[in-house]
This record gives structure tokens, sequence and C-alpha cells, in this order.
């Protein structure tokens, strides 16, 4: 058998494991992240290479795209063409890099996503900072190495006087890695390193004195420090970034401007996501959305409709668009041709190390060539100190060697300095030319000297390194286009609200505000009320909640979820407004509608959160106990609260500590008492047990209530027509959960069905609403207490034949006496004839 022939046998695995190393390290390191050095992956340098050597510099006219992506095809990056004009293109691109490296002419795409022009139609050449890049090159500053086919020589990186790694970043995708470095602004960066020249001990919070955050070429505002702290110190973290937005007041309605979008948007895809957005009915209160951008700058205009909130809707196109967005930062880059994730003190001190590295090798450069130039002049000094002997001796050489030679042996002189003598002109023996050869020599000396402390004095060494960057920055600085913002997690907005108490009102079609209890004001027992919101036809006040303006609410859905909201918030309206949307404040699904609400002081104390629950109760009589600390970490789109059936939605939720009494109260007039720890602890997702058995198809639970002190608290029993009462909580005996319950209130066709139950105390206020908005506020001391079984008294007045109790709700006692609201009833209840109300 022939060698050609030859198998060899190998172990698939590690012929596997060892083929995919080689690759992943072969894009890793020759194609897919940069080298912190000078910022840089291949094909970017070999680009720059490249129009460099074709003299295509910023002074010299613009050359076709497709000359240069020749060039660089046919000597460094044999790869496709498409790949090397893409990167041309990016580094021309102002929205792409913080200061573009190649100055292009002809279409080079847009932020609306356009694609370049073929490279055969665009022109480009070498910026101003693209050639810094490349300053001092031809010095030996940096190694070479051979091309692919070992013709030519390239550099391994550049000796850039540029941060460029921090300064424009880097995007990248290798295998198993991926770099994602924001840019950031020139000043800033070349300040930082020079505080780390100066003090090399200096830490990432030193640091971030100077760089404070990083510096977008599209502008936009950083929202908060956080998520850049964290990028800096440990090389990942997650930055928001918020367009920057003006509402403009019109006479017709409010316009919101949108002048700068956060990095990396695109600015069509977001004005047809927006415009999605709208014709889906997911954002309320937009009429159009323009794009006005021309030459002098971005112009994206949104009309909000003349009856929405501008602010409202902001906040919702912030939440749901791109208008605000987060870059996630992957700060990996390639230190000494290996990967590494870096801190921003990492990557100021590699750009350092490498510019002293340059400096140092430039000076040896210069250093040699001035000793070599010295060296030649010593001797053209010689020969212009003897003259006509040197004459004398050239002239009687046969030949040039000979000259040499002789020369050699007369002054010992060695070769390079004979050859130079031979070879001068006769211009030079004039009397002016040999005194500029002793000045240039002069000149030299001074030269090697300070080359040489350079190369001895470390201190001087840091000197220029500090002084070449100052120069950069002076030439080429500029202002910062990101603001920066603090966040909300950054500063305590309770601190700008009263911890006043409120009322927290909720219409059947969703309508929320917050207002000032002082607003409602206590009537007596029997009265017409007053108007508790204005509200459109077939809406209705359905919850009311009483609370404190620092309070968290937790939102449970009918559907079972959880939404949260500080209290401060919510919109404020005086007793008379109408409210906002719900959706704009909630991101709650069509379907489903706010059914119960809770307001809790510690949610962020987890000895508090650990120690209560939430004990939900469902229309048809389930109930389920869960920890409160399943409930302390908000989420924007909410989370599932308990697990509802389709023929099931979530009536009532109670705040409990463990150790309290429950009881249940159905429409037709029974209630079931039990103790709380006859419930089980359950998962958040659960779906709970029986809670009380109804009596009938049509019936169903109306409210369940927490009863913490059974000496002071009575049960409040509201019927659908106005009738209640308070019963003793003793005569409501202790059974097992799951029963029928006993009566708790007498049903007749006077009184209709129960609405609600409550309990309180004689410091508590009763406030009764009913279907067609009038509200009454009354103190639960004037009813007095009865027996279970009976049909109660009349609480409130109802006018209207087919009018109903739609909600109640206890609040702390008012002092206020009743005042001028007869008058105004009497017009509420005229203006209120044309309301449709519904069952």
């Amino acid at each position: 058998m022939i060698d050609q022939d030859r198998i060899l046998k190998v172990d698939i695995e590690k012929e596997m494991r060892q083929s995919y190393i080689d690759y992943s390290m072969s894009v890793i390191v020759s194609r897919a992240l940069p080298d912190v050095r000078d910022g840089f992956k291949p094909v970017q340098r070999r680009i720059l290479y490249g129009m460099m050597g074709l003299g295509n510099t910023h002074d010299k006219a613009y050359k076709k795209s497709a000359r240069t992506v020749g060039e660089v095809l046919g000597k460094y990056h044999p790869h496709g063409d498409s790949s090397v004009y893409g990167a041309l293109c990016r580094m021309a691109q102002n929205w792409n890099l913080r200061y573009p490296l190649i100055d292009g002419q002809g279409n080079f795409g847009s932020i609306d996503g356009d694609s370049p022009a073929a490279m055969r139609y665009t022109e480009a050449r070498l910026s101003v900072l693209g050639e810094m890049m490349m300053q001092d090159l031809d010095k030996e500053t940096v190694d070479m190495m051979n091309n692919f086919d070992d013709t030519l020589k390239e550099p391994t990186v550049l000796p850039t006087r540029i941060p460029n790694f921090l300064v424009n970043g880097a995007t990248g995708i290798a295998v198993g890695m991926a770099t994602n470095v924001p840019t950031h602004n020139l000043g800033e960066v070349i300040d930082g390193a020079i505080a780390y020249i100066d003090n090399p001990e200096i830490d990432v919070e030193g640091l971030m004195q100077y760089i404070k955050a990083p510096d977008f070429p599209t502008g936009a505002s950083i929202m908060g420090l956080q998520g850049v702290r964290s990028a800096y110190q440990t090389g990942k973290g997650r930055i928001v970034l918020r367009a920057k937005t003006d509402i403009e007041n019109g006479p017709q309605h409010d316009t919101i401007v949108v002048s700068e979008i956060p990095y990396g948007v695109n600015k069509a895809e977001l004005i047809r996501d927006i415009a999605n957005l709208v014709n889906d009915k997911k954002i309320e209160g937009i009429s159009n959305v323009n794009d006005e951008s021309d030459r002098e700058g971005m112009r994206i205009v949104i009309d909000v409709k003349r009856d929405a909130n501008a602010n409202v809707v902001l906040n919702k196109l912030f939440k749901m668009t791109a208008l605000q967005s987060s870059f996630a930062v992957n700060c990996i880059g390639l230190v000494h041709g290996r990967p590494k994730v870096l801190t921003l003190k990492d990557c100021i001190s590699v750009f350092v190390d490498h510019r002293h590295d340059v400096v140092i090798r430039r000076t040896q450069y210069e250093l040699r060539k001035a000793q070599e130039r010295a060296h030649i002049l010593e001797g053209l000094i010689i020969a212009s100190d003897n003259i006509d002997e040197v004459v004398h001796l050239i002239r009687s050489s046969k030949t040039p060697s000979e000259a040499i030679e002789a020369l050699k042996n007369r002054f010992e002189l060695d070769d390079v300095q004979a050859k130079a003598i031979v070879d001068m002109r006769l211009a030079q023996l004039t009397g002016l030319q040999q005194e500029k050869l002793h000045a240039e020599y002069a000149e030299l000396e001074r030269k090697i000297e300070y080359f040489n402390q350079i190369l001895t004095d470390d201190d001087l060494c840091r000197k220029v390194i500090k002084d070449e960057l100052i120069d950069v920055k002076e030439k080429y600085g500029d202002e910062r286009r990101t603001e920066i913002k603090l966040s909300a997690e950054e500063f305590n907005p309770e601190d700008f609200y009263a911890n006043d108490e409120i009322v927290i009102t909720i219409s059947h079609l969703g309508y929320i505000k917050r207002t000032n209890l002082d607003e409602f004001r206590a009537q007596a027992r029997g009265g017409v009320g007053s108007r508790g919101g204005t509200t459109r036809d077939s809406d209705f006040i359905e919850y009311i909640y009483p609370a404190m303006m620092h309070d968290t609410m937790l939102f449970f859905t009918a559907c079972g979820r959880c939404y949260w909201l500080k209290a401060y918030e919510l919109p404020e309206g005086t007793k008379n407004a109408k409210g906002r949307a719900i959706q704009n404040m909630l991101n709650i699904e069509k379907d489903d509608a706010i059914n119960a609400c809770l307001y809790v002081k510690k949610l962020s104390d987890a000895e508090f959160c650990n120690s209560h629950y939430v004990v939900f109760c469902t229309k048809n009589g389930t109930i389920k106990k869960t920890s409160l600390s399943d409930y302390s970490r908000p989420r924007a789109n909410g989370v599932i609260a308990i697990n509802i059936r389709e023929d099931d939605r979530v009536v009532s939720a109670v705040l409990t500590n463990g150790t309290d009494e429950l009881v249940i109260a159905n429409r037709n007039g029974r209630a079931i008492r039990f103790n709380e720890d006859s419930v089980r602890v359950m998962g958040r997702t659960a779906t709970g047990v029986r809670g009380i058995t109804l009596d009938e198809a049509d019936d169903e639970v109306v409210g369940m209530v927490c009863v913490n002190d059974p000496d002071k608290e009575t049960i409040m029993v509201v019927s659908e027509k106005g009738f209640g009462k308070k019963s003793a909580i003793e005569d409501y005996r202790k059974t097992n959960r799951g029963g029928k319950g006993v009566k708790t209130l007498q049903i007749t066709e006077k009184t209709g069905k129960v609405a609600a139950i409550k309990s309180v105390t004689d410091d508590d206020d009763l406030m009764i609403i009913n279907k067609s908005g009038i509200v009454i506020r009354l103190k639960t001391s004037e009813v007095r207490v009865m027996s279970r079984a009976t049909q109660g008294v009349k609480l409130i007045d109802l006018k209207k034949r087919n009018d109903m109790i739609s909600s109640v709700c206890k609040c702390p006692t008012s002092t206020e006496e009743d005042e001028e609201f007869i008058d105004e009833n009497a017009e509420n209840l005229e203006n209120n004839q044309q309301i449709n109300t519904e069952e």
C-alpha cells in the first residue's frame, strides 16, 4: 500500500473538539473581536492601512470605494467584498461611530436603515482622525506581519493616539462570546487616561469622575448611572437610554416632538411600530405620527388627541416602543491575543501601556536615526574643515572606492562617513552650508540627549504621552451629546409628596384617579349624597379605596393578575373629575378589569412581607392564601396572582397577619366565618380551595372581610337597594371553611340582595356609591347594631326606580359637618337623569 492511500484512525470526538476550538479561536482572534489597544478588528485595520497606502488621505481627492475594497482584498483581506465594504461604510456613518474615521461621499445609508449604495457609486477618503490612528506607523512603533501570501507586510496593531476602543466602541459576535462596547466622548476618555497616568492606583469610581458615562452619536439620555457603574466595574451592565422629547402645547392639541433617539434604534421602524400600536389600539390618544427630519436634525412629530394627556401618552410610548431601550454592555476585547472581560480601568490601562510602548519604540527609532545622521555629519564636518586635502584625495583617486579607502585611512572614518563625503555636492563646500552643518549637528545632539532622557526617565515618558493626548483633545474634543439623568431608583420620589390621606376611585369603564379625602364630607344617614365623579353614559364609579400617598397600591384583576403603582403615581383629580383611563397606567389586557386593591406601607420590608399574607376570594367561593413576599417584586407587565377558571373572577383580596378571621358573604344573604389558619399557604399561581358553598346556580360571593379585633369590629352589610345594618361578629358562629354559612341579612323585595359586606368600627365612615354616580358618606356610629337576620335600615335614598348600590367602602371618620350639599345634590340628581345606568 502506498503512503497516499494510508488511512489514519482518530477519535472523532477529539478531532471534532480540536477542530471546533481551532475554528472558534480563529473567529475570535482574526475576525470578530477587536484589539483593546486600537479598538479594531482585522478588517477595519486593513481598510485604514490600505487607504493610507493608496495615499487616500483627508487632504486629497476622494477615491471610489470599489478601488479601496479592491486594494484591501488583493493585498490584505482575502474574504468577501461585502464584508470589507460593509466595514468601510460603518466607519463613515456618523450615527454608528461617535467619531467617524472615514470621510464618505455619496449614499452611505441612513439611520432609517437604508442600505449604502453600491461601492462603484460611493467615494471615500480617510478622515483626520482616521489618519491619527496611523500616525508614526512608519517609525517601527508596532510589529508588522506577513500578509496572506507572504508578499507584503501589514501592522498587527495601529499606533493610535486615540483611545478608539472606548471612543468609538465595538460590536461583534464570535463563537461562544460576543462584545458590545458603547461609544464615549473623546475628551472625557483622554481626561481619564491622563488621570490614570498621574495615578495608576486610581479605581473605577475615580475614573468615573472623568468618564461619567457613554456618549452616543445619536444623543438621547442615559437614565441613571447604576447600569453604567456596573458596566465600568465588571465589564457587563445594562444602560437604559431614553429618547429626547419635548411636549409642545398647541391651540388645538398637544404635540410630542422627538429630537434624539436611543443609539442603535432604526428611526423608520420606530415610527412604524408607533403607528401599529395606534392601529391596534394598544396606545390611545395619538392621532398622527410624522417624520419631519431634515438636514438640520431629527424631528419626529406625534400629534396627541385633544382629550388625551400628552405625558401619559409619552410614558406609554417609553414603555412600549424603542423610544426607551437598553444597551447591554459586554466589554470583551483581545488583550495580548486572548479574549478578556474588561473593566473601565482595564481598558484605560491597556491603551496607556500601548501608548507607552509606541512612544518608547518611536523614540528608539528616532534616536537611532538621529545618531546615524549625527555620525554622517561628523564626517562631513571633518571634510569641510579639511576641504583642500579632501578634494586632493578624491581627485588623485582613480575610482570612488579608492577615494573612500583613502579618506578612511587619512581621517579615520568609516565606510558610511567616507561614502557621504564622496557623494557630497559641491554646493556644500560654501561657507553658508558649512554653518548649516554645524547647526544641524548641534540640534541633533540636543535631540539625542532628549531621546535618551525619554528612554531613561519614566516621568518624562509619561509627560510625552500626556502632552500628545492633550493635543488630540484640544484639536478634536467636543461636547457631550448624551445627557445623563438620575433615574427613579437614584432618588426617593416620596420626598416630593406629602403623605396625605386620599381616596382612589375606579369607574366601571376603567377610569382611575386619586382625590384628597377632605373633598368628601360626612352626611347624615338617609341623605341623597354628593357627586363622586363625572362619568360617561353607561359608566359609573365602581370601586373606592382609601389610602395614603406613600402607600404601594397592589391592583388585582378579575382574571387574577397583580399590578403595582405608588399612590402618588396615580393621576390627581377632584371628586367631580372623570379620572384617567387605567389602561394608560397599567398594562392590562382588554378583556380584564381591576376588581380588588390593597395598599401596603412596608412592601420593601422583608420581615413584614414574610409575616403577612394576601387572601383572595372569587365569585364562585374559592379562597386562596399566598405570602405577601410573593408580590413584593413589582414588574411592569404584572404577574399571575391566582389561577382563575374561565367561569370565575376575583371578588376580594385582603391583607392578613396569619391569625385573623375571615367572613365571606354571598348575594343571597348568607355569610360564613372561619379562622385564617384553616387555609394553607399556597404559591402565587395556585387556584385555591373551597371557601363557601353557594346556594343556587345564580348565587355568587359579594365580598370577604378580614376581622382583626372582634371586640371592636362589627359586620356591616349593605343591600342593593340602599338598606344596611351592623351586626356583632359573635352573631356569626365559627365554622369550617367550605360550608354554607348563616343568614346575614333578611332578603326582601324592598332590600334587594346583598351588595357588599364590610368590617367596621365606630371610628369608620362608610362611603356608598350607586350606579348613577351618587356618593354618600355616613358615620357608621349612626347605624345601630342589629341582629344578623334583620333587614336593616335605609342608608341611602335611591331616587331612581332602577338605581342600585354599586360600591361600598369604609374610610376614617371625618369631623367636618354637613354643609351646602343639599342644593348641589339636587342639581346633580337633575343632571344625572340622562345617565343610562346598567345592572
